[in-house]
């Protein structure tokens, strides 16, 4: 337990759950990520998540009929200056394939942490603990921190 130690500078990846927690008003964590956008709004970080992460967020809305939730992302990850959505290259895919025969990552894990490590970011926040096997990824986990 305790507080979300976020860089002084550099890019801050964003797994698909903190974009849903935020959009979605799920608290407690979206609390806790209200502090990654201040620091965004200031300049101090950058925001990035990969193009899988539009996929992950809309399949609930989609589901249940919620076009104006689908919207929200959609607006927030393609069209918000605060978010660089990074594509999947065939760099990450090259990555991701080391990452599930060397961590056993799943492949969507894999993609994002793939995309994170090939693009420098210092920290990558998740909820998902699965992401503890990328040794080499400074990752904090929302649930261990509320």
């Amino acid at each position: 337990m305790g507080g979300l130690a976020l860089p002084t500078s550099g890019t801050v990846y964003l797994d698909a759950n903190c974009f849903i927690y935020s959009i979605e008003r799920i608290d407690p964590f979206r609390a806790i990520l209200d502090t990654i956008w201040q620091a965004v709004s200031i300049g101090q970080i950058t925001v990035v998540t990969s193009e899988l992460t539009l996929l992950e967020v809309l399949v609930k809305p989609l589901q249940v009929g919620d076009e104006t939730t689908a919207a929200m992302f959609r607006i927030i990850l393609r069209h918000s200056p605060d978010v660089q959505m990074l594509p999947i290259t065939q760099a990450v895919l090259e990555e991701a394939d080391n990452l599930r025969a060397t961590m056993n990552l799943k492949t969507p894990d894999a993609l994002h942490a793939a995309t994170a490590l090939l693009n420098h970011c210092k920290l990558f926040v998740t909820n998902d603990g699965a992401f503890r096997r990328a040794s080499n990824l400074n990752v904090t986990i929302l649930s261990e921190i509320v």
